[in-house]
């Protein structure tokens, strides 16, 4: 995987089609601190790093 693929920013549209889970699910996670860190734009749009999305995927998988 590239450099540029792996810093590539998500939205949160992405995320949660990957994920399968509601809108409210993620927001909610964000809330708890339990969701991938993320990136809020001046506009109020929130993206995720993919490196940073595919490392809190690791680490959920290491907790299961």
């Amino acid at each position: 995987m590239s450099a540029r693929t792996r810093d590539e920013k998500m939205t949160v549209k992405e995320v949660i089609t990957d994920l399968k889970v509601a809108p409210s699910t993620f927001y909610r996670w964000r809330q708890l601190g339990k969701a991938p860190r993320s990136i809020k734009l001046p506009n109020g749009d929130v993206r995720i790093r993919r490196s940073e999305y595919e490392r809190w995927l690791a680490e959920r998988e290491d907790a299961a």
